[in-house]
């Protein structure tokens, strides 16, 4: 699927009990408005024999219950301070990572929490959010604890391997730097001396022109794009350092930080290593994974 012209749907935010779930449901508010989407807050009930959360001598009517204990304050919030958005909501039986990713096909978007605070709590790496993040058809938007939902600058930040381009991502990372009025960073980050191999005979690559060949990738992506996106101002930024290390920093102020993914591989590998893991538990700002059109 390619995510410029994603599936026309929902944005569809996963909730479960927890004290942060206003946040991740203003976030995936936020993101319907930006869109001119409806937005649907599902609750996924895990019952006898789907894990944490439900017992054997559970109900139907108990799982009912509970599910719109947790759906109805949520609703009623999104309603009261987004009225422009149409708000729907839904409590569903199952695991709920299967639940979204089916979902996924069907949306113009998911929404989860992170690190145990909104959208699925005390669920680390290899969570639900990791999962649906990694294996979705829709880009899935992370958000971490204690984020606002409206960032203090109007920039989106977007990780590019040039060795690798998502042609989804970066199409992804012009929509929603449109949709915010924000400008867009692009931002690679090229060889760093504690990643090179040492060894007899071993020659220091020229970094320069490592350099020079990232930037002028980074121009032509960003010209392709020109055209379509003549109001989004691009800046390129080419560092030496670690991949997690300039996305962490660069997430500082930002509205967004966009990075590509491979669904059969887990998230894509970021410039020269996999640092997609880290950047989702160090960015200081949500973090939307775009699954490329390869990933089949």
């Amino acid at each position: 699927m390619n995510n410029a012209t994603a599936t026309v749907g929902p944005v569809l935010v996963g909730v479960e009990q927890g004290s942060h779930q206003q946040d991740v449901v203003r976030h995936a508010a936020q993101q319907a408005r930006l869109h001119h989407r409806p937005l649907h807050i599902l609750h996924v009930s895990r019952t006898a024999g789907t894990g944490e959360g439900g017992t054997a001598h559970e109900t139907e009517a108990t799982v009912a219950a509970r599910g719109a204990s947790v759906v109805e304050p949520l609703t009623a919030m999104a309603r009261a301070e987004y009225p422009d958005v149409t708000v729907t909501a839904e409590t569903v039986s199952g695991r709920p990572a299967e639940v979204l990713l089916d979902r996924s096909s069907k949306t113009t978007s998911l929404v989860l929490g992170h690190r145990g605070s909104g959208g699925f709590p005390r669920l680390p790496l290899g969570s639900v959010s990791w999962q649906v993040a990694t294996h979705a058809d829709c880009p899935v938007l992370v958000v971490r604890p204690h984020e606002a939902p409206s960032a203090p600058a109007r920039r989106v930040v977007a990780g590019v391997d040039v060795n690798d381009i998502s042609e989804e991502a970066l199409d992804q990372a012009y929509i929603e730097a449109a949709a915010r009025e924000a400008r867009l960073e692009l931002v690679h980050a090229n060889l760093h001396l504690s990643e090179l191999p040492t060894g007899p005979g071993m020659v220091a690559p020229d970094f320069k022109a490592l350099d020079e060949s990232a930037h002028r990738l980074l121009e032509a992506a960003a010209a392709e794009r020109h055209a379509r996106f003549p109001a989004v101002r691009t800046d390129l930024r080419v560092e030496r350092v670690r991949p997690s290390t300039l996305l962490r920093e660069a997430s500082q102020r930002a509205a967004l930080l966009v990075v590509g993914s491979h669904g059969r591989s887990g998230l894509r590998r970021l410039m020269l290593g996999s640092v997609s893991a880290e950047t989702l538990h160090t960015a200081a700002c949500p973090v939307l994974v775009v699954p490329s059109a390869d990933r089949a």
